[in-house]
């Protein structure tokens, strides 16, 4: 089982429009310090499936046929925009699994072209797709939202993106085996009252209680990656950042 990060930057990604902070200025000079919208890949055996699809460059990324589906955490623009011009295809049918949202994203669903919506996840549902089993894992955030725990060849991978905490019944799911990497949520430094999205407190907390072999922190906004430019000791042992492009 292979998971890529394809972006791992929040909203608004890394670098920031007219933003001079020092993590912004990095990421002019340094490609390898820029940020996309969140998204990844896992692959297992035949099975393909992309995660998230904020990227708008969907069309050239992935040729016609090259992907077993799209499994969407959530419906916010910058997670499910690269479907807005994907579905005008032509020849094929996508699925697109996700979370119940009657809104979607803009007209998605009254034009979806050759996505199909038709079987969304339940909460806590498991589904076997060829060599690669997922369970849908509700997450704490403004629009319905799902967490995937994947397990396939002995491994057992937990992408948890967007959420602030991890709601109890999804944690019970996460605990009955170890994992082996768990991709989290972390937008920002420690903050006073964190909204929709863990702060690095909070991503370290999850972290603890559920005890994965390696932690990979994910959507992460400019001020998180300044202030560890500040606090170069502040992540544990085992817990690293996200760079677009890596594999695990």
């Amino acid at each position: 089982m292979r998971l890529t990060i394809l972006g791992s930057g929040n909203a608004r990604q890394v670098p920031v429009y007219n933003c001079d902070c020092i993590a912004c200025r990095a990421a002019r000079h340094d490609p390898s310090k820029r940020r996309g919208p969140c998204c990844a890949l896992i692959e297992c055996g035949s099975q393909r499936w992309l995660i998230d699809s904020g990227l708008t460059d969907l069309t050239e990324r992935f040729a016609p046929g090259s992907l077993s589906g799209i499994l969407q955490t959530h419906y916010h623009a910058d997670h499910a925009q690269g479907l807005l011009h994907l579905r005008w295809g032509l020849g094929l049918r996508i699925p697109v699994h996700g979370p119940r949202d009657p809104e979607g994203l803009a007209d998605l669903y009254k034009h979806p072209g050759i996505l199909d919506f038709s079987q969304p996840f339940a909460t806590l549902e498991r589904r076997e797709l060829g060599e690669l089993s997922v369970t849908a894992l509700p997450l704490n955030h403004s629009k319905p939202t799902l967490g995937y725990l994947f397990e396939g060849v002995g491994r057992r991978i937990a992408y948890l993106t967007d959420t602030l905490g991890v709601p109890d019944v999804s944690l019970s799911v996460l605990r009955q085996c170890p994992l082996d990497l768990l991709v989290l949520d972390c937008s920002s430094p420690p903050q006073a009252a964190p909204q929709n999205h863990n702060d690095l407190t909070h991503a370290l907390a999850t972290i603890v209680q559920l005890q994965p072999k390696q932690a990979l922190l994910t959507h992460i906004g400019h001020e998180l990656d300044a202030w560890l430019l500040d606090n170069p000791d502040a992540l544990p042992a085992g817990v690293s950042l996200a760079s677009d492009g890596q594999s695990f």
